[in-house]
């Protein structure tokens, strides 16, 4: 057996930190009541495609409460004291000013705090200082840059821009979500010239500003990508994935049939490093550089009890976290170059040996109100394989009734 998947005999450890998946309880529709607005007796609405309500025009601009005045007529033309809210409290300065007045560039952020002309009780402070609730804050007159005259870009920049607007699912002022396709990377990396962050430099705006990352998905891992058009959105994103009020959904293809068909995965995993090569392990609880990861799994569908759709949901974010989770509980996804060791395993005919994983849907808080609501397609492997296998893509996804922590 390989070093890789040899494994110790763990300790004895505390309910939360078992490594064995724990089925959870899935709401009925009689215990859960109807859905606002459905009819008596009516089917569950499907995954994909039969729920309007939660679909991202939620977060779409014009349902989302408009300014009253233009940007320009919110900015302070002389000096103005203001005190700290709550809801501000622990807010660092440069985030203070970009939150209340949206429209500033960074640079016009930092001129004003370097020069001493916004100060917090009366001193000096740093863009990167926290504010406490009740401090008084004068705030200098204020004015948007004018905005740069854009180059032209060039043909390739062109070819960039279009193939970035081919993988858009939802966009507005403030935010963009992309259908990364499989083997392209979201970050550089050893050896990787193309990536989705080095794409972005297409879309700087006049001030400068260049669409931000505020997660990751694998290189070989398709579907949602949630990107940040402003400061102002990024904050506000990155806040979100920290407090956990993303919800992300994940489909992958697996060998064999979980047992049970729904479960809860609860480890610890560390990184693992080799000359060659990278991997999360299992790991004890305590053990040096060990992150708790925690995974929600429930089976949709099954071709002959040898592959089976399966639909995750992640609660905590760790590096290669499903992968490693559903390698454990002896069901490694399908295509998976780090995780799949089935020894002896044969891939059936027609399906293409790349990773069956799938950022299916992601649902957070928009920064200004509402809430986006992003679904991926089938990528066009996984496509293949559902084909090939009968597998139904409208199915209802049962991972719908998994807690969320």
């Amino acid at each position: 057996m390989s070093r890789r998947i040899k494994r110790m005999n763990p300790k004895p450890r505390s309910r939360d930190e078992r490594d064995d998946s724990r089925p959870f309880k899935a709401r009925t529709a009689k215990a859960a009541g109807p859905r606002p607005g459905s009819k008596p007796g009516a089917k569950p609405p499907r995954f994909a495609a039969e729920r309007p309500e939660r679909r991202v025009a939620k977060a779409a601009p014009q349902e989302r409460p408009a300014p009253e005045k233009p940007v320009e007529a919110l900015l302070p033309t002389k000096v103005q004291t203001v005190k700290v809210t709550a809801d501000e409290n622990n807010m660092r300065v440069d985030r203070f000013l970009e939150a209340r007045f949206p429209g500033l560039s960074f640079s016009h952020i930092q001129r004003v705090v370097r020069k001493g002309e916004l100060r917090v009780d009366g001193k000096r402070v740093d863009s990167k200082d926290r504010l406490e609730e009740g401090q008084s804050v004068r705030i200098p007159p204020l004015k948007l840059d004018t905005p740069k005259a854009a180059s032209p870009l060039s043909e390739a920049a062109q070819k960039t821009l279009a193939a970035l607007k081919e993988m858009t699912l939802y966009e507005d002022d403030d935010v963009l979500v992309l259908n990364k396709p499989f083997g392209l990377a979201v970050q550089g990396g050893s050896g990787t010239t193309r990536h989705i962050d080095q794409m972005l430099e297409v879309m700087r705006d006049s001030k400068g500003q260049k669409p931000r990352l505020v997660h990751r998905i694998d290189k070989d891992t398709s579907g949602c990508l949630l990107i940040a058009k402003t400061r102002f959105a990024a904050s506000h994103l990155t806040g979100a994935f920290r407090s956990r009020s993303a919800r992300k959904t994940y489909w992958a293809l697996v060998p064999g049939l979980p047992k049970p068909k729904q479960g809860r995965i609860s480890t610890f995993l560390a990184k693992e490093e080799s000359e060659d090569d990278t991997i999360m392990r299992i790991a004890q609880h305590g053990e040096e550089g060990a992150s708790h990861a925690v995974t929600y799994y429930a089976v949709v569908e099954t071709a002959g009890n040898k592959l089976t759709w399966v639909s995750l949901k992640p609660v905590t974010g760790r590096t290669h976290q499903l992968r490693a989770h559903m390698e454990h509980i002896g069901h490694p996804i399908v295509g998976d170059p780090k995780y799949f060791n089935i020894e002896n395993w044969k891939l059936p005919g027609g399906l293409q040996n790349r990773l069956h994983l799938l950022a299916r849907r992601i649902v957070i808080p928009h920064p200004r109100g509402g809430v986006i609501d992003a679904t991926a397609p089938l990528p066009q492997h996984m496509q293949q394989s559902w084909n090939l296998l009968g597998l139904d893509a409208a199915r209802f996804d049962p991972i719908e009734n998994a807690p969320e922590e």
